[in-house]
């Protein structure tokens, strides 16, 4: 019987299959990556040079709404770190702006008040 762990959620699963039905494991290497400077530093940089877009403040300027869609918790994405620093080059850009956003939870349950403040 093949055995393996895998991460799910904030704990892991035990997945057991039959020999023959295993083709192979495909292991991440992510947890190798050295990256240069904090998340907070990427995010601006990857925001002050998107790939073939304008910036968020050239799209947010003398707009009144705006929506920012965020992944909800099934998903790893460190929205307390991104979401901060969104909103704070949204309103320098667009003060007036009424900003709102969705929480894409797709066909999962909503998020608890919990999930969403993690």
């Amino acid at each position: 019987m093949f055995e393996l762990d895998v991460p799910y959620a904030r704990e892991h699963l035990r997945v057991r299959l039959p020999e023959q039905d295993v083709a192979g494991v495909l292991r991440g290497h992510q947890n190798e990556y050295k990256r240069d400077g904090t998340q907070e530093e990427l995010i601006e940089s990857a925001l002050d040079a998107p790939f073939a877009s304008p910036t968020l403040e050239e799209l947010a300027q003398g707009k009144r709404g705006i929506v920012v869609i965020s992944s909800d918790h099934t998903r790893p994405v460190p929205s307390k770190v991104t979401m901060p620093i969104l909103l704070r080059r949204i309103h320098e850009a667009a003060p007036d702006a009424r900003v709102r956003i969705l929480v894409a939870t797709g066909m999962h349950r909503s998020s608890t008040h919990e999930e969403l403040l993690h």
